[in-house]
């Protein structure tokens, strides 16, 4: 079984978010020999995802939430570029069109939730509904306070329905992003990933801080934990989600199906 390096956010446990908890922990192996051990484990991955789709009974969802520049397009790249596209399904939560307006804030979360046999990617996610809904002021207090139990309520549900959850929340720190959003604006090739509402979002860095604080206390739960993820160095963000997403499905442990004894009969047979 994989060990993870990263433990579980526990339940209750209030946190402040430093930039120096954005750093790559000690330990770690020199870049050249964490990028074998995420091939490895890349390649581990790919075994467990067939058994999963072949098996069909349950289901795997990754949660990634950070910070503009965070890296959550790299770790999509890096460490779900090994699965096979035919079982897996990534989803990139934008601001909500006037029809999902007009519904609950989880209809168009439930729509794209991986069905049994599926892995399934958020890239941002359901938690942008109590984020920016509390820095931004979009909906009251007593609104945005409610939907820590709702997220926990609707969580079970999926887990209970035999989807696996594991929620990472990519922690840069202040300086790593001013020097990511630069990077944007000197690259003709990531010119397209600055937006100027990115400099808005910067300013409010701890009103974000304290939002994320509150989340990770709130809704890190057995059936549905976050880890913080050092998210300064890209290597070590991708070494650990890696090793955190293979446990989980070695903990599901699918299994291939036993084939119909009349197709087994078949064996040597076919012209």
């Amino acid at each position: 079984m994989t060990q993870p390096r990263l433990a579980p956010h526990p339940l209750g446990r209030k946190i402040r978010l430093t930039d120096a908890m954005a750093a790559a922990p000690a330990g770690l192996p020199p870049k050249p020999r964490i990028a074998e051990e995420i091939d490895a484990l890349g390649e581990r991955l790919e075994a467990l995802q067939a058994a999963l789709g072949a098996d069909g009974r349950r289901a795997l969802l990754i949660v990634l939430q950070g910070r503009d520049a965070s890296g959550k397009d790299g770790t999509v790249k890096r460490v779900f570029g090994y699965l096979n596209p035919a079982l897996t399904a990534v989803t990139g939560f934008k601001r909500p069109t006037p029809l999902e307006l007009r519904h609950d804030y989880l209809w168009r979360v439930h729509q794209v939730v991986p069905a049994r046999g599926m892995i399934g990617i958020f890239n941002r996610s359901h938690y942008e509904d109590l984020l920016a809904a509390r820095v931004h002021r979009l909906v009251p207090e007593a609104v945005w306070r409610k939907r820590y139990d709702q997220i926990n309520a609707f969580e079970r549900l999926l887990a209970d329905e035999g989807i696996v959850i594991r929620k990472f929340f990519l922690h840069i720190s202040k300086d790593e992003q001013r020097k990511r959003l630069a990077e944007r604006l000197d690259d003709p090739t990531k010119n397209w990933k600055f937006e100027l509402g990115d400099l808005a979002e910067r300013a409010r860095w701890d009103d974000y801080s304290r939002a994320y604080e509150a989340v990770l206390a709130r809704t890190s739960t057995p059936h549905a934990p976050w880890y913080l993820v050092p998210a300064d160095k890209n290597s070590a963000r991708d070494l650990l989600v890696a090793q955190v997403v293979v446990a989980a499905l070695e903990e599901i442990g699918p299994t291939y199906p036993k084939p119909d004894p009349k197709v087994l009969a078949l064996r040597g047979k076919i012209k």
